[in-house]
């Protein structure tokens, strides 16, 4: 895969190759987009004919990015008289400044010829290279191209201005130019990217910064977030450039969202720059102790989108908490379901963990009692939509065959949950991690009911039904002569046997029962998952092992630090600390910005993480990974009005410092440093 550069302000993104051009593509977008729509899908520059190669990229800031360009191929023996920088910045608006150096001791005429387009594809035709159904007119203006799509309703355009004369046509621009010896030519292009309403009105107008921001908005508000986390002082470089790359990270994908205007999390990078349930949910956990003021705004987004009827198009169902929220063209016209589409069996008891979770850290309880009915909804989805065959289990089924997702937990590729052998088990199927995440549901919400709500009577019974759910869960999903949990159960109460990285969520949740906890820690950190970069996401045996498969055997970070977080639960400090050192390990080789997955390849045979050829990158839960892997080793973990600090660091790492932890607490100081290798560190 080509190498590619990408500069983003949440709501509006674009994705280039290293010269800094667009091409329409359908394997992996580049483009300009916002709000889910393309609206670049060529941007390609050439001088006097000639393709341009990329000398150095300096991207450092998610918002501004420069190329340092000149014609051909450069080589060794044949200097270039010419070349040229491009100067990009986003913010709402995209912005680039092109300039042509002339290095000769002459004056020279040079044709500067910018293609231009816009198929303003959704993001789901890209993915699935649909034909667009609507029409695109351009309209040349005095130093300006317009190019507008309309579909009934549904009407987008962009504005392509520049501040020099040149030739304009309806696809794109030629400045034909005269630059003078050692002398430089400069012209600036403005795109504005604009997203109609019924009403003729730009939608984003009744944001807080009308959609569009310039590059010192955006760099004031990014310092001021990343001014609120704590200080990191370590002498783990690799930790450090981690850390530091994740609060930049998390900080530029955050977005307006155009339903409540408030700033919300995107997912990922390209795929997903939106609100997604799940992804929100456990990011939003990882980044708690560190920046929890991000928390409530996603709290209220979803409770304010919880579902409230049934709708088979959407996977709606009373209390369930969406999946995912889209704006574009094929959700607008139902062709998608995803307005929002509520596809995910694991965001509802994952709402009222984070809910608590907040609480315990920051004790806004106000939070809490406002959000009462919503977590009491999404606890009652577990025990009535969520059980389709009222076993006492969490199952899914789509409701929708044409669109809606198959698999609706974590790992929802179409077969990412399968037997041994590799065969795919029929539907409904209840993967054991939704049981965990269910199980640990029900005692947060009782411990909410009891302190806050009022309402012991609730509480115990949520707290009878946890118990019972974990001994029927441990009788059913253990498999005694493998010595671990079934991936599922298949509509039949079959396991589905297949190891994989999903016991470690069992781990998180506490739903393990003690005895067997020694096992799950063995297989986790056995040679069948885990690679030395981290934990596969399935055991290298399994009839569906793919070192490069999405979830069959790849590694992801996010998968991993929750791992780590329940290893760490059971007191497997020495096990946790392995993963943390992996993970952070493997951070270096993508200049610390964790990809959503790297290939499931042995640490010994590759001796470097390979990169997931499609990979979302950023990726906010892998963004969030470095932080909670910090909470990990520190042993962080909240305690009435007190925190506890209990750190296990990893042999190597050295002294770890954080500095300035929010929580209900005030700000308190973390310090642990890395244990002797001798020291018994491990639990149980």
């Amino acid at each position: 895969m080509t190498e590619r550069v990408s500069i983003l302000d949440g709501n509006t993104f674009l994705v280039c190759d290293r010269q800094g051009d667009i091409e329409p593509s359908f394997d992996f977008p580049t483009g300009l987009f916002s709000f889910d729509t393309r609206f670049l899908s060529t941007w390609l520059l050439t001088l006097d004919g000639q393709r341009l190669h990329a000398l150095s990229i300096d991207d450092a800031q998610s918002y501004r990015t420069r190329f340092f360009l000149v014609p051909g191929e450069p080589t060794h023996y044949l200097d270039a008289k010419v070349s040229v920088i491009r100067s990009r910045s986003i913010g709402g608006s995209f912005a680039e400044e092109l300039t042509v150096l002339n290095h000769s001791e002459r004056e020279v005429e040079f044709a500067l010829r910018l293609d231009m387009g816009a198929d303003f594809a959704d993001l789901f035709e890209i993915k699935h290279e649909r034909q667009k159904k609507g029409r695109t007119s351009p309209t040349v203006g005095d130093n300006e191209l317009r190019l507008s799509y309309r579909r009934e309703g549904f009407h987008r355009e962009v504005v392509i201005s520049t501040s020099a004369r040149g030739e304009i046509d309806d696809r794109g621009m030629t400045f034909r130019i005269r630059v003078g010896r050692h002398g430089e030519w400069t012209t600036r292009l403005h795109v504005a990217t604009n997203i109609y309403g019924a009403r003729g009105e730009d939608v984003r107008a009744t944001l807080p910064l009308g959609g569009r921001r310039g590059a010192a908005d955006i760099h004031a508000e990014q310092n001021d977030l990343i001014d609120r986390a704590p200080k990191l002082g370590c002498d783990c470089q690799s930790l450090a450039g981690a850390y530091r790359r994740s609060l930049n990270d998390l900080a530029a994908l955050r977005y307006e969202s155009i339903t409540l205007g408030v700033r919300l999390l995107a997912a990922g990078l390209p795929w997903f720059m939106t609100l997604f349930g799940r992804d929100s949910l456990f990011t939003s956990l990882q980044l708690l102790p560190f920046l929890p003021a991000l928390v409530p705004p996603t709290l209220l987004m979803l409770a304010g989108l919880q579902g409230s009827r049934l709708d088979d198009f959407r996977d709606e169902e009373p209390g369930k908490i969406l999946h995912e929220l889209r704006y574009g063209e094929t959700a607008g016209f139902e062709e998608q379901p995803h307005s929002p589409y509520y596809g995910s069996a694991d965001s509802s008891p994952l709402f009222v963990i984070l809910l608590d979770e907040y609480e315990r850290w920051t004790g806004d309880a106000g939070l809490v009692r406002k959000l009462e009915s919503q977590a009491r909804a999404a606890l009652n989805w577990i025990d009535t939509y969520g059980d389709l065959l009222g076993t006492g289990y969490v199952w899914y089924m789509t409701r929708n065959p044409e669109t809606g997702l198959q698999n609706q937990c974590w790992k929802d590729s179409w077969d990412s949950v399968s037997y041994r052998d590799g065969r795919l088990p029929a539907f409904p199927r209840a993967t054991c991690e939704l049981q965990g995440y269910a199980y640990d549901a029900k005692l947060r919400g009782a411990r909410m009911a009891r302190r806050i709500w009022n309402d012991p009577a609730y509480a115990d019974r949520l707290e009878r039904e946890a118990a019972e759910l974990k001994k029927r869960f441990n009788r059913d999903f253990w498999i005694p002569e493998r010595g671990y949990y079934a991936l599922a159960l298949d509509p039949e109460g079959r396991h589905i046997d297949a190891l994989s990285s999903n016991i470690g969520h069992l781990l998180w949740s506490g739903i393990v029962d003690e005895s067997r906890a020694v096992s799950v820690a063995e297989h986790l950190l056995g040679p069948r998952l885990f690679s030395g970069w981290g934990v596969r996401t399935l055991a290298d045996d399994q009839g569906r092992y793919n070192p490069v498969g999405y979830h069959v055997g790849t590694v992801w970070p996010f998968d991993n630090s929750i791992i780590a977080w329940g290893l760490w639960k059971y007191g497997f400090r020495e096990e946790a600390g392995r993963i943390c050192e992996s993970v952070v390990s493997a951070s270096r080789f993508f200049d610390g910005r964790l990809p959503e997955a790297f290939a499931g390849y042995e640490r010994d045979l590759t001796d470097y993480p390979v990169q997931y050829p499609t990979a979302c990158s950023p990726q906010a839960w892998s963004a969030g990974t470095p932080l909670l892997l910090l909470r990990v080793m520190l042993g962080l973990e909240p305690q009435g009005e007190h925190l506890i600090i209990d750190p296990a660091v990893p042999e190597g790492m050295g002294r770890v410092e954080l500095l300035d932890i929010p929580g209900r607490w005030g700000r308190v100081d973390a310090l642990g440093r890395s244990r002797s290798p001798h020291d018994d560190t491990r639990g149980h």
